[in-house]
């Protein structure tokens, strides 16, 4: 009988609950071309063929894409290699206790990684990050091979440079949530760029304060 994975420091014991198997991951590592952490809903196939049940799926996607949100992107590190991918769906949660939240998708290359490793950073992108973005939703490459980023000093996790603000993060739990996962992350250090304008993302496109 296989022994448990040893719960890396700062994690809740329950986050290890929904830790996939080395095959598994393998499975998720294949040859897919884009990594971007849509909201919940918007990126998910419809497995039906009913129109109705398809035009619901379709209502459901543009009501949600209607609501602008800012776009980051979650990193850690893996086997001593950076790992990232770009997510839209993050959110506070907490003051007392500082926690915050993203939802990878089940399908998600990089997830399964940064559950591995406990921890992670949230890089809250700057306006003129959109080709940042696009690197880190990307798959089959090598994400960082251009990228200027500095470890964290809490978790180590990478900084990517010209970012709004950051917060990095242990993770505190993680909740099954139909075809995602809700991850909560417990704040551990936290602070402002440089820049002052956000990367937005509304109806599909990348969008500024200015547009």
């Amino acid at each position: 009988m296989t022994s448990s994975p040893e719960i890396p420091e700062g994690m809740s014991p329950d986050a290890r609950e929904t830790w996939p198997s080395p095959e598994l991951i393998s499975s998720w590592l294949g040859d897919h071309d884009f990594d971007f952490e849509w909201r919940p809903g918007e990126s998910s196939t419809v497995h039906v063929e009913d129109p109705e049940a398809l035009a619901a799926a379709r209502q459901f996607r543009d009501v949600l894409g209607s609501f602008a949100s800012g776009v980051t992107v979650v990193t850690t590190v893996s086997n001593g290699e950076p790992v990232g991918m770009t997510c839209q769906s993050f959110s506070s949660v907490s003051l007392d206790p500082p926690l915050v939240l993203f939802i990878p998708a089940k399908t998600s290359r990089a997830w399964p990684l940064m559950q591995r490793s406990g921890r992670f950073c949230v890089n809250f992108l700057a306006a003129d990050q959109a080709e940042l973005s696009n690197t880190m939703a990307s798959r089959g490459t090598d994400k960082f091979a251009d990228v200027s980023w500095q470890p964290t000093e809490s978790t180590g996790s990478p900084l990517l440079e010209g970012a709004l603000g950051y917060v990095d993060c242990s993770i505190h739990a993680v909740h099954e949530a139909g075809d995602h996962y809700v991850v909560i992350g417990r704040v551990l250090e936290l602070a402002l760029g440089e820049a002052e304008k956000p990367l937005l993302f509304f109806q599909g496109k990348y969008r500024t304060t200015d547009q």
